[in-house]
């Protein structure tokens, strides 16, 4: 699986850490920056992830900054991408599993670094489920994307 991972400056220091353990681990990674703890701006970021994802260069992407507010905002504004804000396993595998999501995105302020790692292993190893109901719902959420983004 190609992943693509970038962070605004708050969450600099979760995007190195988790960027790091999943290169030993062996996963395919692409590190979009942010590369310091010098102010950016999250929509840049979030804008990068997404264009990858959205074009398929990336299976997956995973945002971080402070809060992770901005950047799911940002994110989700891009067709093609549903990204998820998730400070629990439950909702980084369900949100894969039900929603389909493809963006993980995380508050650096809000959770801690060894949680943050949990949640993106999380994500990665879950499936969309492909049951009719969400089939469905996904097919509605793709219908809305198409109307609203002419």
């Amino acid at each position: 699986m190609r992943t693509v991972i970038a962070s605004d400056h708050a969450g600099f220091y979760f995007k190195e850490k988790i960027f790091q353990s999943l290169v030993d681990e062996g996963i395919r990674m692409t590190n979009l920056g942010t590369h310091s703890t010098d102010p950016v701006d999250y929509p840049d970021i979030a804008r990068d992830v997404g264009e990858m994802v959205a074009a398929r260069r990336a299976d997956r992407g995973i945002l971080i900054c402070g809060s992770g507010v901005g950047v799911s905002v940002v994110a989700n504004k891009i067709p093609g991408i549903r990204a998820g804000l998730c400070h629990d396993t439950y909702s980084a595998r369900q949100g894969v599993e039900h929603d389909d999501i493809n963006v993980l995105v995380l508050g650096a302020r809000v959770i801690g670094p060894e949680l943050a790692l949990e949640l993106v292993r999380t994500f990665l190893a879950a499936r969309f489920s492909g049951e009719e109901r969400h089939v469905r719902r996904l097919g509605k959420v793709k219908e809305m994307e198409r109307k609203y983004c002419k």
